[in-house]
């Protein structure tokens, strides 16, 4: 199928099929989307847990579905992808700028301008900032998985305060929203989709 006849098949999955597994060789695709997805000024200031369904974490995803609000999809998709947003900006830029230069100071110093321009900026790269740019790897994350006919649901009804205590996450990293994917049971409802019109949401001038 096309990309826009896969965004059309997409559908917010309600129950995922337990006995169906994500490849790895598929999950590395969708996670490749995410590090190539663009970010403001390309700083990446995100971090991305993934919590694989197998039995070792079965306490530990019963625990995010209680977080969740006992939500099916926490504990019966193949992967949870929890997308978080770094709150440290100013180690995220110059993290940034020494991996343009490799390290190297003489380098560094040709970016110079550049690097003035995005620490002027700090102020502004606040966790809001920051928490909208994990919306844009979820967008890539939606539609890497939807060309691979991988089902999957975006949530952002749940704790996140549990969800952060619950996955130890350190404190420079604020959970922001979570994508469970996997394949979707044989007999789940797949409702319509109701879209505006063109004309309704899009104005070309």
């Amino acid at each position: 199928m096309s990309f826009l006849a896969n965004l059309d098949w997409r559908c917010a999955t309600k129950k995922f099929d337990q006995n169906r597994q994500v490849s790895a060789t598929d999950l590395n695709k969708i996670l490749e989307a995410v590090r190539l997805a663009p970010t403001s000024f390309g700083l990446q200031a995100f971090h991305l847990t993934v919590v694989e369904n197998r039995p070792e974490n079965t306490e530990k995803l019963q625990a995010l579905k209680a977080a969740a609000w006992d939500q099916n999809q926490i504990d019966s998709c193949s992967h949870l992808l929890v997308f978080s947003a770094r709150t440290d900006s100013a180690v995220v830029v110059d993290e940034h700028f020494t991996r343009l230069s490799g390290g190297d100071l003489e380098k560094r110093r040709q970016f110079a301008a550049y690097e003035e321009r995005v620490t002027s900026s700090l102020p502004n790269l606040n966790l809001e900032w920051a928490k909208k740019q994990t919306y844009i790897l979820l967008g890539f994350a939606l539609a890497a998985a939807a060309e691979l006919q991988i089902d999957s649901c975006p949530m952002e009804g749940f704790d996140h305060d549990k969800f952060q205590e619950i996955l130890a996450l350190p404190k420079n990293l604020s959970v922001s929203v979570i994508l469970p994917i996997g394949y979707r049971l044989p007999d789940e409802t797949i409702r319509p989709k109701h879209r505006l019109p063109k004309e309704k949401l899009i104005s070309v001038i």
